[in-house]
């Protein structure tokens, strides 16, 4: 029996990087994952989530969903909820970044960031609580939201203004579902990744950019998306039962130095 075995989890930001590792990570756990992405390809190359996923014998469906619009992700749990009956897991993991300083940062990018960064985080905290508030609970819960922050949640993130500073939205907004809702039995926590090298492109990988993060890192290596994966189950499982309004930092040590 798997961690999360016939439980239903919708994972936003699925197709690459870290939400393609949680999702694969809860369906090898026994988790039956709805997968939303506005693209299928994973940026870093290879097959689909879904085909992974069914290719390891897990079980997975795909929705194109773009999580800065209500009325997607109202239509994305309603699909899950008609296909699987009820939602145990709310993974809020798609994000874009601009790599901008503040003067470099124009309206138009600072709206789109906010808009999938933070309203999107809202629109999927908002329509799983919803839905979590209808259903009975299973072992003292109705639900789990897992939000993905980052370390730049809680120190600058230096020349990309607009992410940090929905990264440190990201930490309230996971603060307030939680205490709001801890009543109604909803569990809200938020995982903070460190340096994850993943195969998305730009000043994320740059040799210089990765040098710094070693230096950085009291771990020997930087993180992997599995690490983050790790975590995820981790906070989606009935192993965190009393544990909630955590930003949970996965980073080798880097805030702690």
């Amino acid at each position: 029996m798997g961690l999360l075995e016939n439980k239903v989890a919708v994972v936003t930001g699925a197709s690459s990087g870290l939400g393609r590792a949680i999702a694969i990570r809860y369906a090898a756990e026994g988790a039956r994952v709805v997968l939303a992405d506005v693209r299928d390809a994973p940026i870093e190359g290879g097959e689909a989530t879904q085909a992974a996923i069914e290719r390891a014998g897990g079980i997975a469906i795909s929705v194109p969903t773009d999580v800065s619009r209500w009325d997607e992700v109202d239509r994305l749990v309603a699909i899950a909820v008609e296909r699987y009956d009820r939602l145990d897991v709310m993974v809020n993991n798609a994000a874009i970044y601009t790599s901008t300083n503040l003067v470099e940062t124009s309206q138009t990018q600072w709206e789109q960031v906010v808009q999938v960064n933070l309203t999107g985080m809202f629109n999927g905290c908002k329509r799983a609580v919803q839905q979590m508030l209808t259903q009975e609970p299973a072992d003292e819960v109705r639900g789990r939201i897992v939000n993905i922050s980052s370390q730049h949640g809680m120190v600058a993130s230096p020349g990309d203004f607009p992410y940090g500073v929905t990264k440190g939205g990201t930490v309230q907004l996971t603060r307030q579902v939680a205490v709001d809702h801890a009543r109604d039995l909803i569990v809200c926590n938020a995982v903070a990744p460190g340096k994850i090298v993943t195969g998305k492109p730009g000043a994320a990988n740059d040799p210089r950019a990765l040098e710094y993060s070693h230096q950085r890192t009291p771990w020997p290596r930087l993180g992997r998306p599995e690490d983050v994966a790790g975590a995820a189950l981790f906070l989606a499982s009935p192993l965190a039962s009393f544990v909630t309004g955590i930003n949970l930092m996965v980073d080798g040590g880097w805030m702690a130095g």
